[in-house]
């Protein structure tokens, strides 16, 4: 299919710069498949919205404060997005301006300037290996790291202090995402709270959000995208609660395109979930059978992205981009902060 089919107006007021003043505050549209019809409601609604033995998968992934601002030579800003461990205490990460920061570069970090990296060398997905000459990445990122809000944020050079809050789910428990699951970021504890005492299961998988996520597309057709992998964990209480439900004809309602993305990309020959400790690559385009995923709660995405490919995918191009439409001139928030979507 052409990106350009997966285009839509928005107008630049329409994208949420800060939260809603209470997590479940949110409004929530819900987009329903078979009818092929759209309601609005209100976050604090999705208790009554889900079914009494609903299986909902959450991704407990925490962001880390990932970006880190840095001297070139000559005392030229260069800026760094740590993207993931690797061996020997050096991390990947996406480094600005690349020219300046080929391998074998020094960078000054720390608000002082006292912390010193260097680039090791230039991987073949854009990233760089870094190492620190003097202690340990962990330490620069807990001491000096900023929370990596999406630049269509105003203030994501400078992120406020709430940002380090509500920028993270309630859940969170495995550091490791460079943008948060932001369908999560709705949850409250007395949300989850009514979900359980209404009798839906609450289930915990990690996937560690890197820039594949987000990573714009630049083929012309869709199919043609490559998503670079990410790091899973689905333990196997997790595993089987989700093949228990799908047996019993009970739901599966992923919270989140990372959730949907790491169960149906864990899917074994049997057609269940396997536990997984590794990795998925899985790229969902229109096309893709889903296994394992019934109902999805995720936010509004951007125009010709991967996650908007994917959301198509699961309920149809068609009466997404119908959603969408109506969303905006019903003035709903968009993107990482905005208000939600439920697909039944």
């Amino acid at each position: 299919m052409d990106l350009d089919a997966f285009d839509y107006d928005l107008p630049p007021s329409a994208i949420a710069q800060a939260p809603a003043e209470s997590r479940e505050g949110s409004r929530l549209l819900l987009i329903d498949r078979a009818r092929r019809s759209i309601a609005d409601h209100r976050f604090t609604e999705l208790p009554d919205l889900l079914e009494p033995g609903d299986c909902v998968v959450v991704n407990d992934s925490r962001v880390i404060p990932a970006r880190v601002l840095a001297r070139a030579a000559g005392d030229r800003p260069a800026e760094l997005l740590f993207v993931e461990p690797g061996a020997a205490g050096r991390w990947r990460a996406l480094v600005r301006p690349g020219r300046r920061c080929r391998p074998g570069t020094t960078l000054a970090a720390g608000d002082d300037g006292s912390v010193r990296l260097r680039i090791v060398a230039a991987l073949p997905d854009g990233t760089r290996e870094v190492e620190r000459l003097d202690g340990s990445i962990e330490d620069l990122l807990a001491r000096h790291g900023l929370v990596p809000l999406p630049p269509y944020i105003a203030r994501f050079a400078k992120p406020e202090p709430d940002d380090a809050d509500r920028y993270q789910t309630v859940y969170a428990r495995r550091p490791g995402s460079i943008a948060a699951p932001t369908a999560g970021l709705h949850f409250s504890p007395a949300v989850l709270a009514r979900l359980r005492a209404r009798g839906i299961d609450v289930h915990a998988l990690t996937l560690h959000v890197g820039p594949g996520t987000f990573r714009p597309i630049t083929a012309a057709r869709v199919e043609d995208h490559v998503l670079p992998s990410e790091r899973v964990s689905i333990p196997e209480a997790v595993a089987g609660a989700v093949n228990a439900a799908r047996r019993e004809g009970r739901r599966v309602v992923a919270v989140g395109t990372t959730a949907v993305r790491a169960l149906e990309g864990a899917v074994d020959a049997g057609g269940g979930v396997a536990p997984l400790e590794g990795r998925v690559d899985l790229y969902i385009a229109p096309g893709h059978r889903f296994r394992v995923v019934d109902a999805m709660l995720t936010n509004f995405h951007l125009p010709r992205s991967s996650l908007l490919v994917l959301v198509a995918a699961f309920a149809g191009r068609e009466l997404v981009l119908a959603a969408y439409r109506h969303a905006v001139a019903a003035g709903y928030r968009f993107y990482s902060y905005g208000d939600a979507t439920l697909i039944v």
